[in-house]
């Protein structure tokens, strides 16, 4: 698994901030120039909730795996 960057916000951090951008975005006060800027910061957001959800999608899969396997064990037809 790739290691986040230093920088990098959390799910729910870049998540309330790509909400607080597109409000922002909606509200057609910024200039070309601030909205690129704001697009391409919540391109960047989009793509770090992308990779945290796909992470954890990961993480159900495996443990999920793990949950179905540990439980198919052979039944002792003797019993």
């Amino acid at each position: 698994m790739p290691k986040k960057e230093q920088n990098a916000p959390s799910f729910e951090e870049a998540l309330t901030e790509l909400e607080t951008l597109a409000e922002t975005l909606e509200q057609g006060d910024l200039s070309l120039e601030e909205s690129l800027k704001s697009f391409e910061r919540g391109v960047e957001l989009t793509r770090t909730c992308q990779q945290a959800l796909k992470e954890a999608e990961q993480k159900i899969q495996v443990l999920s795996d793990r949950r179905v396997s540990a439980g198919l064990e052979p039944l002792d037809s003797d019993s």
